[in-house]
């Protein structure tokens, strides 16, 4: 439909970090894929929509995209990886060392890069405004990764033609997907059959990690899900929802919206 857009950008930059809610000792995390979350944030950036203002309450970004499908593809990674390096800092602030000097040490990742997905419905103002401003390269405030230092770049904006996957033959899947299945004694096991045979081509990784994919918004914590990242290729009987083939000129790419 004319009123229904796919369209993607490259989102890059020399640091990020996608703080993990648990650490221990002063060392902090970061989750190594970007995650919809911290998207739906730089997106509310793009378009001027206002951050957390008030305890108890999700900001506007959120409340007027949560709804919106995504797909991510890590870029220039090794075997689903980026490079990782940690910073020691003192928090000089008068309330986080009421009982001694408080020591931080953070994780940091290494010029991260992600092709990130987005199926918008130009009905929407918010999307319509978000999908104008994408096309004209325009933003309201400035994009970072995780922490206002880390300023990110957007680059390479592509639209493309979507169609859901129903062919029957094998298939690889170019970004982040969740990992489906059955639950079974406390595990959560795909349902995925690898290709060997059928092509003679073998995969070289696959990586896993659980990362937030929305707010609980009653405990107001992250909503976590295990989600895969492979070059593999997949059998027909792989269980995997919500696959899209898209298109732009020579480019096709099978993608996963969530």
């Amino acid at each position: 439909m004319a009123n229904e857009k796919v369209i993607s950008f490259d989102l890059k930059a020399d640091f990020a970090f996608f703080k993990k809610p648990d650490f221990n000792e002063g060392l902090q995390l970061s989750y190594n894929m970007l995650h919809k979350p911290a998207l739906l944030g730089i997106l509310g950036a793009i378009i001027g929509l206002e951050g957390y203002k008030q305890k108890g309450a999700f900001p506007q970004y959120y409340q007027l995209l949560k709804v919106l499908a995504v797909g991510i593809e890590p870029l220039q990674h090794e075997r689903g990886n980026y490079q990782k390096t940690s910073v020691k800092y003192t928090n000089g602030v008068g309330y986080a060392n009421s009982d001694g000097t408080l020591l931080i040490e953070e994780m940091m990742l290494v010029k991260p890069a992600y092709r990130c997905y987005l199926q918008l419905d130009c009905t929407n103002e918010t999307e319509a405004k978000l999908y104008e401003y994408l096309v004209d390269g325009k933003c309201e405030f400035i994009p970072y990764l995780g922490k206002n230092e880390f300023q990110a770049w957007l680059e390479n904006i592509q639209e493309w033609s979507a169609e859901p996957v129903i062919d029957e033959s094998v298939f690889s899947i170019n970004s982040l997907f969740i990992k489906e299945g059955s639950l079974r004694n406390q595990r959560v096991e795909a349902e995925l059959a690898f290709a060997f045979e059928d092509t003679g081509e073998f995969g070289t990784f696959s990586y896993f990690e659980r990362l937030p994919i929305s707010f609980n918004e009653i405990l107001f914590q992250y909503q976590l899900i295990d989600f895969i990242f492979t070059d593999w290729k997949l059998r027909p009987e792989s269980k995997v929802s919500s696959l899209y083939q898209l298109n732009a000129g020579n480019q096709q790419k099978i993608i996963q919206f969530f």
